[in-house]
């Protein structure tokens, strides 16, 4: 599959963000902190709000660093959120989506003040679930 973007770089702030997580969790690969903040944004019924997100980071990952060996799953959904929500599947609406769905999950899980150990991080997934 086609992935939405070749590398996403990130906010300042969501660097920060990441790295408040990783003391707390001990994950030290942003990547996989990004896929849980991915997929806890996916959670939410909302739209995320269409705010501009500068890329003034120096963290910067690739589709397939990002994704692993989940990478197409992902992009599945990643496309069914955006079929979803009636905006459509282009690359460059995937890529918009992914960035505002990335964003607003790096933030939830940092200003989560329960979210102090990766049991937490699991925690927060069940809840969600149920």
């Amino acid at each position: 599959m086609e992935p939405p973007f070749d590398r996403i770089k990130l906010s300042q702030t969501a660097k920060e963000q990441l790295t408040k997580l990783k003391r707390s969790t001990k994950i030290e690969q942003w990547n996989i902190l990004c896929r849980w903040a991915f997929c806890r944004s996916l959670c939410e019924p909302s739209i995320p709000s269409p705010v501009p997100i500068p890329a003034d980071s120096n963290v910067e990952m690739t589709w397939r660093v990002f994704g692993g060996e989940m990478s197409d799953i992902l992009l599945i959904a990643l496309k069914q959120r955006c079929h979803n929500d009636g905006l459509g599947t282009e690359r460059e609406t995937l890529a918009n989506q992914f960035r505002l769905h990335l964003h607003r999950g790096i933030g939830y899980l940092a200003g989560d003040p329960n979210i102090k150990k990766i049991e937490d991080l699991v925690a927060v997934a069940m809840e969600i679930k149920s």
